[in-house]
């Protein structure tokens, strides 16, 4: 019978791999041969490489990193000799960034247009920026002083500004260290913010936080108490850091949070005394000595450039202000050009005494204070608040712009006279060239007739001021000295 022949299915594999795989195999170990060259050189054989490159491509590459940076250099009389190619120049560097005043602008890509930019219409000084809303018929508004720099509304610095000062109770712990060493502009507004959004309103204390350093921490460890000690040195002192703070907005915290008396102790400290010993040499050593004799030493203000002060009020709050203690304070500012008494009430260094009465030693009864119930409405008796602004003009004799903004009701004052004694706008006052002097309200649309005409009548004054002022001035013969007079225009704020 013939054999049955059966197809295998496996089959044997070669010996002997195929000639593709040879050849594949050859590459491989050729290549990794090569790799473990290239990665036993050195860095000089590399950059050498680099340099042969460079040459044989005829310097038709335009940028060549190896031959650019690392190629060296050698004196030109040796380059003349072996006839070497000079040194490419290095390429410029680039321009320093600068903003609008000169500055240079810290490193980095520039900040987003949305940042920096600002809405249409939106300056810093000329549009109002409301601050207390209330319902229907008065809406108060207060606007800055030139000069002062505040964010725009609605910018990034506002926004942020804004969330700093709700949470002022904890930013100021949690940042008591960096609040000293913030850019003068940021402080600044910081604490016109503090003041208008915070709940309690600027405090002393807020004060001390961002205009004085830090108080040092006590450790009970002696290391930590070194390195605090250290930490402390570092900080410059109030009169240097502050030294180009023109600008100080405390509106609204003035008689709320803030009173004009620590105010003034705060940002001018009292006269320290000094001991300074006069005795003179001793005949003999068994002599007694002298006692030594204290003299007052110079205090050092806290703002020593300080020209531009804010002391706006709060209309709730504006029974709680003294005018005899702003004359004291006045008279530690004869540089200030701008000054804010919006919603102040009506000049009196005895305000709660328009009711009193005395009885004098011939029995009769007289009135107590300089101004009475009927003295404005019945007598038009100014005395009294001419005499108080006679003194606060002879303290701020360096004024050009007054903010009465609020203050129609005794705007009288700045044109009557009472006998011989009138405020003085040529002398104390001749350089003041702007009076603000907006109604600090809008009428609502139900607003009565008497209400009009009480927001008439403070226009009224406040051209009837501009008038005086003019006219004053021009006797004087200080005719191109003028002023200008701002208030509201057909009941429009």
């Amino acid at each position: 019978m013939p054999k049955k022949r059966h197809q295998k299915q496996y089959s044997k594999p070669q010996s002997t791999a195929p000639a593709s795989l040879s050849s594949s195999t050859a590459a491989s170990r050729h290549n990794s041969h090569h790799d473990d060259q290239q990665q036993n050189r050195s860095v000089n054989e590399l950059l050498a490489d680099l340099r042969r490159a460079g040459l044989r491509d005829g310097g038709s590459s335009q940028i060549r990193p190896a031959e650019a940076f690392v190629q060296p250099t050698v004196p030109p009389a040796i380059r003349q000799i072996l006839q070497l190619p000079e040194t490419p120049a290095p390429p410029p560097r680039r321009p320093v960034r600068v903003d609008a005043t000169g500055r240079r602008l810290p490193p980095g890509p520039a900040p987003p247009r949305s940042w920096v930019s600002r809405p249409a219409g939106s300056g810093l000084y000329s549009d109002p920026r409301t601050l207390i809303e209330f319902g229907g018929a008065q809406n108060y508004a207060q606007r800055p002083l030139p000069g002062m720099i505040l964010p725009a509304k609605g910018s990034l610095m506002d926004l942020v500004l804004k969330g700093f000062a709700r949470t002022w109770d904890w930013q100021v712990e949690y940042c008591r260290y960096i609040l000293y060493e913030l850019p003068t502009r940021v402080r600044g507004a910081l604490l016109a913010y503090i003041g208008l959004y915070s709940e309690k309103g600027l405090t002393l204390q807020d004060m001390r936080a961002i205009l004085l350093p830090p108080p040092p921490v006590v450790y009970e460890d002696d290391e930590d108490s070194h390195y605090e000690q250290e930490r402390q040195g570092e900080f410059l002192p109030p009169g240097v850091v502050n030294d180009d703070f023109s600008c100080l907005d405390l509106s609204w915290s003035l008689g709320r949070s803030l009173k004009i008396r620590e105010l003034s102790d705060f940002l001018y400290p009292p006269q320290a005394a000094a001991v300074v010993s006069t005795a003179d040499p001793k005949d003999s050593w068994d002599a007694p000595d002298d006692e030594p004799t204290l003299e007052p030493s110079i205090p050092a203000a806290l703002l020593p450039n300080l020209t531009r002060l804010s002391l706006a009020l709060d209309p709730e709050h504006a029974h709680n202000v003294s005018w005899r203690h702003l004359l004291s304070f006045a008279t530690h500012m004869p540089n200030l050009t701008h000054l804010s008494l919006a919603f102040w009430p009506e000049p009196s260094l005895t305000p709660n005494a328009k009711l009193a009465t005395m009885v004098t030693a011939q029995g009769q009864v007289v009135q107590y204070g300089a101004t009475g119930p009927y003295s404005h409405s019945l007598d038009n008796d100014w005395t009294e608040a001419i005499m108080v602004l006679n003194r606060l003009s002879k303290s701020l004799y360096r004024l050009e712009h007054l903010d009465l903004t609020g203050c129609g009701l005794w705007a009288s004052a700045l044109w009557s006279k009472s006998g011989h004694d009138m405020v003085d706008w040529v002398g104390a006052w001749g350089k003041v060239e702007r009076i603000v002097m907006y109604a600090g309200y809008k009428l609502g649309e139900e607003a009565g007739s008497s209400e009009k005409a009480r927001y008439e009548m403070v226009t009224e004054n406040a051209r009837r001021v501009e008038r005086h002022v003019r006219g004053r001035r021009a006797e004087k013969g200080m005719g191109k000295r003028g002023i200008v007079v701002e208030t509201d225009e057909e009941g429009k704020e």
